[in-house]
């Protein structure tokens, strides 16, 4: 973060000044945008691109969101721009007020998975709750959150596996993945796989690597990763009984 934020304070001398080609509506003077999207977008050759520039509550600072995932902060001037979390001071302790920006963008691009590229456990009760996972089948404690399906589901939280192989290609998961997502019967073969047995070897197209780079793109390094309703990104597996109270289900 701090080579990206000093690399950026360079690239602030760089000229000519071309205009944003994305079409977003971004807050500031046109001077303020135009220097911004010649430092990052034009001095990066594209491979930096700014999704969103909106204020903050602090008058003078704005929230410069870019395609990385990356927030930063810059002053009004466009000058000087710094990486990290903005947080509020309440009466209950810090807020992060950045967070709400990574939940809306987080949701936006699960939204992009069509279902049926999921593995998808849905209770036969009401559902309550949707979920996202990224999940392994080599992971112990992806294990252990399948072997609690059968209670979440009862719980009425429905389950959306997303497949994220630790390593990508390189994973010793990786080709299980694919014989799991090229199954006929794709929750039979999940469970067998995260049961430790031996499937028959399968290939077909599956979109094993797109899950991959979303995982990467939002920020998840580990598995089981947990996406919830509002777009938060719980890491880890957590007992049911906690699960369902931050789910807020009664």
């Amino acid at each position: 973060m701090k080579i990206l934020a000093t690399r950026l304070l360079f690239f602030c001398a760089l000229t000519p000044v071309v205009f944003n080609a994305h079409g977003q509506e971004f807050a500031g003077s046109q001077s303020f945008q135009e220097k911004l999207v010649q430092a990052i977008e034009v001095a990066s050759q594209g491979q930096l691109e700014i999704l969103g520039i909106k204020e903050t509550p602090l008058g003078n600072i704005y929230e410069v969101e870019l395609n990385t995932g990356e927030l930063l902060y810059s002053d009004e001037s466009g000058d000087y721009l710094f990486a990290g979390d903005m947080y509020q001071t309440t009466g209950a302790g810090l807020m992060n007020l950045s967070s709400g920006t990574r939940q809306i963008r987080t949701l936006e691009r699960v939204a992009k998975i069509p279902e049926e590229e999921m593995i998808i456990y849905s209770p036969e009760v009401e559902v309550q709750a949707t979920i996202t996972v990224f999940t392994d089948v080599d992971c112990t404690y992806c294990r252990a959150l399948h072997r609690d399906m059968e209670d979440l589901l009862a719980r009425g939280i429905q389950i959306r596996y997303l497949a994220y192989p630790r390593g990508g290609e390189a994973a010793g998961s990786y080709d299980k993945m694919i014989s799991v997502w090229c199954s006929d019967d794709r929750h039979k073969s999940l469970t067998q796989a995260k049961n430790g047995q031996n499937l028959p070897e399968r290939e077909c197209d599956t979109p094993i690597m797109t899950h991959y780079d979303l995982g990467n793109a939002i920020g998840i390094s580990g598995t089981p990763a947990l996406i919830f309703p509002d777009g938060r990104v719980i890491p880890g597996y957590m007992e049911v009984e906690r699960l369902v109270a931050m789910l807020n289900i009664e």
